[in-house]
């Protein structure tokens, strides 16, 4: 297996894109990221997608993407994994080039939400959960959040106003992102007042959707030219491990063993401990669910995620930089494109290009994308 390199990254800022169709927010992040990466074709595009059949009525996005951007003839396929599908996207893409089957590859995530009314969505949503045991009873995706972030600080003695910090830091850190969603700080006071969704979880617990895509270009590490004047991004692990697609079923439900599996296996590939991970752009579709991955990927005890956001942990300057530059919560979340975002995120602050984002000395970066209510559990480890 060859190692790979990602050399180019675009992507569209994250808002209601009235006036972009799908192909074209995909487009623009595609050719982006091949400008950035100064290429101009690709053998192989792979498209995360989640929503677009229903959404936006279209399927087979990748030769229409592939069409759009100038590239007919080449391979093209979409890739769905819930909420993990940009993660899943990019995993294909490296797989194909580390066999040896392509030399240059694109991954892009893409997702159109806010053309269609907010309860259509809702229910699309919904069809990451388990059909028969959770949607058929009316349980909403935020609900089944709600019911692990109850039960989590039953367990552990947490009060709601303790998960304030994990949004407080993602909102600070999107003031200086200029393609997220939210750029604008918020309080204490702001976090405890805004509007109950499904008790505990209220709208500053949660991640707001959005139009956006994001774009990466991978090719062979021992085929980037020595000079070449841009800064490449090394992958050094990529895993997956997945679980019970109903909380129920999990021998654990406030644990997220797809998230330790997928976790571990990548430490083991990077040779690295989780301690030498320099930032990690995690999952926070809720509070709750950074609270849990923290504890997951190995940088906080079980029971005690918030303690590391309590404490200044999760900060840029902090032991474990999160969400650096708004995460899911301030950048927003277009389903289908998170994944990518994360990636183009890390990838931008292992260059040194995050600007009032920017994690110093930034060498080692993780990402973790999740599917569902952590049923498909996608990490990649990258290095300069």
């Amino acid at each position: 297996m060859r190692q790979v390199a990602v050399i180019g990254i675009g992507q569209t800022r994250v808002e209601e894109n009235w006036d972009l169709s799908l192909k074209e927010l995909a487009g623009e992040a595609v050719i982006h990221a091949m400008n950035d990466a100064g290429v101009s074709g690709f053998d192989s595009i792979f498209i995360g997608n989640m929503m677009s059949g229903s959404a936006n009525h279209q399927q087979h996005l990748g030769p229409l993407i592939a069409d759009w951007v100038g590239m007919r003839f080449s391979e093209a396929y979409r890739t769905e994994a819930a909420c993990s599908s940009g993660a899943s996207a990019f995993r294909t893409a490296l797989m194909a080039v580390a066999s040896n089957e392509v030399d240059v590859a694109v991954a892009v995530g893409v997702e159109k939400m806010t053309d269609s009314p907010g309860s259509e969505i809702t229910a699309e949503l919904a069809t990451a959960a388990d059909r028969e045991w959770e949607g058929d009873h009316g349980v909403s995706f935020v609900a089944l959040n709600a019911l692990i972030m109850q039960r989590y600080m039953f367990e552990y003695g947490w009060e709601h106003h303790h998960f304030a910090q994990f949004s407080i830091n993602a909102h600070a850190n999107a003031e200086s992102n200029p393609n997220a969603r939210f750029r604008k700080a918020i309080t204490q006071q702001v976090f405890e007042k805004s509007t109950m969704i499904a008790d505990p979880i209220n709208v500053m617990d949660s991640s707001p959707m959005g139009d956006g895509a994001a774009a990466v270009v991978l090719v062979p590490l021992d085929k980037i030219h020595q000079n070449n004047n841009k800064k490449f991004v090394k992958i050094i692990a990529s895993a997956v491990a997945t679980d019970t697609i109903s909380i129920h079923n999990r021998l654990d439900p406030l644990w997220l063993k797809a998230a330790e599996s997928a976790a571990m296996k990548a430490y083991d590939q990077a040779a690295i401990l989780p301690q030498e991970i320099d930032l990690f752009e995690l999952h926070d579709a809720f509070t709750i669910m950074a609270a849990l991955s923290l504890e997951a990927n190995g940088f906080a005890e079980r029971g005690q995620g918030p303690r590391l956001a309590l404490d200044g942990d999760i900060k840029l300057t902090g032991r474990i930089p999160i969400s650096t530059m708004g995460g899911l919560k301030a950048r927003g979340h277009p389903v289908g494109a998170t994944g990518m975002y994360q990636i183009v995120e890390v990838v931008q602050q292992l260059r040194g290009d995050s600007g009032g984002c920017q994690v110093k000395d930034a060498h080692i970066g993780m990402t973790q994308n999740i599917g569902g209510s952590g049923s498909n559990i996608i990490s990649h480890i990258f290095s300069i």
